[in-house]
């Protein structure tokens, strides 16, 4: 019986490889000839450096670089594949979760430290990247990443403009010929799961500003600035990308890959399944083992377990889910390729004991141990 495990991480409370390796415990227990992969899985934000760097053998490097509000933050990333792939989450440099919620302010929130991790892989040698830009606690169209790369942004009298999403009305011009030279050979595959445009009633602004701090009256600063890049953008380059699916995400960020560097918005899940060579690992495997801390409609929606689902069974596996929550409405979920929907709770507990690290993994271990004997036993 051969089996592949990939269970993204049940947040707050095990991580991807704990909870695989619980998942492993229980079919043992119950199967101790089955032949077991474990992987690390991820689905584009956090625990994506982890989980490529763990399923491809690669290397853990750390910089120095600005925090989204100034001061300093260490950033971890991953480097992958023959040395050239660089695995960075924006969250770690730029993340929301670096600032203390009173402080949050995206008129003022850079996303600098993120474009300094991107030029010390450059200085590394990498040349492709595999950016996750979820939880981020900016919104200024990613041009703080872009100065860090070297373009720069001018107002009207011909100066650099500071840091934030504030300084985005007043860009009159911008300047590519002090880029990195290196960006030129450099390609990105952009983590995105969302379609948002930058501006107007569906965009960065208006969706995504009011849990970084913003006020209505912020929205609509915010959102002209977004709106003025656009069209500077647009003046400079003869191309409008304000509407492209995605240009909204993480506070523009997606635009701002996709109006000056060589990238691709991708499905965070796909890009970590692709490049973890997940369908030549489950190629005759009987059962697929998946799940997240929660499983419910918006798993349906693409997340990575309804992501695993689909590929295990183009392959003929059966899919089998986990989670510490399972809604009414994950049945969606049964449909995108899950064949079974479990939760690991075991009895009545508070959600603080279910959480604790030692009881997840024991109730993981048990109730794959059950459905594996059910299902499989002799």
């Amino acid at each position: 019986m051969k089996v592949v495990v990939a269970v993204d991480s049940f947040k707050g409370s095990v991580s991807s490889i704990e909870a695989g390796e619980a998942v492993r415990d229980g079919i043992l227990l119950a199967k101790p000839d089955a032949d077991v992969k474990v992987l690390a899985l991820a689905d584009g934000g956090e625990g994506t450096v982890d989980a490529l760097v763990r399923g491809m053998q690669g290397r853990y490097e750390e910089v120095l670089v600005t925090a989204p509000l100034g001061g300093k933050v260490n950033c971890k990333y991953g480097i992958i594949g023959s040395g050239d792939t660089a695995v960075i989450e924006m969250a770690g440099a730029s993340g929301i979760t670096l600032v203390k919620k009173e402080d949050l302010n995206p008129l003022k929130a850079t996303s600098y430290g993120t474009g300094e991790v991107i030029k010390d892989a450059i200085s590394k040698g990498c040349r492709k990247f595999i950016i996750g830009i979820g939880g981020s606690a900016t919104n200024d169209g990613g041009v703080g990443m872009l100065q860090a790369l070297g373009i720069r942004f001018l107002n009207y009298s011909g100066k650099e403009i500071g840091f934030g999403g504030g300084e985005l009305g007043s860009i009159a011009n911008i300047d590519c010929k002090t880029a990195m030279p290196e960006l030129k050979n450099c390609s990105f595959k952009i983590a995105c799961d969302v379609n948002n445009p930058l501006c107007g009633k569906l965009g960065a602004s208006a969706i995504y500003g009011p849990q970084k701090g913003a006020t209505p009256k912020l929205v609509e600063i915010l959102d002209a600035g977004l709106s003025n890049l656009a069209d500077v953008v647009h003046k400079t380059f003869g191309n409008d990308q304000r509407n492209f699916p995605g240009a909204g995400a993480a506070g523009g960020m997606g635009f701002g890959f996709i109006a000056f560097l060589n990238s691709t918005l991708e499905s965070g899940i796909e890009i970590v399944l692709d490049e973890i060579n997940f369908d030549s690992i489950v190629q005759g495997s009987h059962l697929v083992v998946t799940g997240e801390g929660s499983i419910d409609a918006q798993t349906a929606m693409g997340k990575a377990p309804v992501g695993v689902a689909r590929r295990g069974k183009k392959h003929g596996a059966k899919v089998l889910a986990i989670a510490g929550c399972v809604t009414d409405d994950a049945v969606k979920c049964n449909e995108e390729g899950i064949d079974g929907i479990f939760c690991i709770a075991n009895r009545a507990m508070c959600l603080n004991e279910s959480m604790e690290n030692a009881t997840a993994k024991k109730n993981i271990t048990a109730l794959v141990r059950q459905v594996i004997s059910f299902t499989y036993g002799n």
